[in-house]
C-alpha cells in the first residue's frame, strides 16, 4: 500500500476590503475675538507754576550732577522740563 500525499494548494486569503467611508468635515466653532481691554489712562496731576519751577530746577540739578556736567545748564533744564511736563499738567 502506497500512501499518496495529497498536496493541498493554499490560496492566500485576501484581507478584507474596507469601504472608504466619506469623512465628515469637522465642524469649526466660530471664533469670537474679544475686544482688547481698554487701558486706563491715568490723568496727570495738575501742579501750580511755583511747584513746576521747583521740580524742574531740582531735576536739572540732579541730572547735571549725575552726568558730571557734560552738557550746558540749558540742556539739563530743557530735559528736566520735558520730563516734568510729561508727568504733570501745569496750572
Amino acid at each position: 500500500m502506497a500512501t499518496e500525499k495529497k498536496t493541498v494548494k493554499k490560496t492566500a486569503t485576501k484581507p478584507a476590503v474596507k469601504k472608504a467611508v466619506a469623512a465628515k468635515p469637522a465642524v469649526k466653532k466660530a471664533i469670537v475675538k474679544k475686544a482688547p481691554a481698554k487701558k486706563a489712562v491715568a490723568k496727570k496731576e495738575t501742579i501750580p507754576q511755583e511747584r513746576f519751577y521747583a521740580m524742574v530746577s531740582e531735576a536739572a540739578y540732579f541730572a547735571s550732577q549725575n552726568d558730571g556736567n557734560k552738557k550746558s545748564s540749558t540742556e539739563y533744564w530743557m530735559d528736566a522740563e520735558a520730563a516734568v511736563r510729561a508727568k504733570f499738567n501745569v496750572a
